[in-house]
């Protein structure tokens, strides 16, 4: 992607989330926004990495030990994919 692309990509997703704000309550929920996205797209990809690591042999106890998350999230992301591979 050229550099025209990337900037035109990169003003689209801020205008998206300022929407009609300007000023500092614009940039907020510009980065507001943003910062979502990038959270869901770590939280897929965390949770994707647990089943891996499940499938690997790591308890539910270790698994949510070190993701932070308590072992009910854990057992229902692994849940999960085991029903996905049915």
């Amino acid at each position: 992607m050229d550099r025209e692309a990337e900037a035109a990509e990169a003003i689209a997703a801020v205008e998206k989330y300022r929407g009609e704000d300007a000023g500092e309550v614009g940039a907020a929920l510009a980065v507001v926004g943003l910062s979502a996205e990038r959270a869901a797209k770590e939280a897929r990809l965390r949770d994707d990495l647990i089943r891996v690591a499940y499938r690997s042999g790591a308890s539910v106890r270790r698994l949510a030990e070190v993701s932070g998350l308590n072992r009910k999230t854990v057992t229902s992301i692994v849940a999960k994919a085991e029903r996905a591979r049915g």
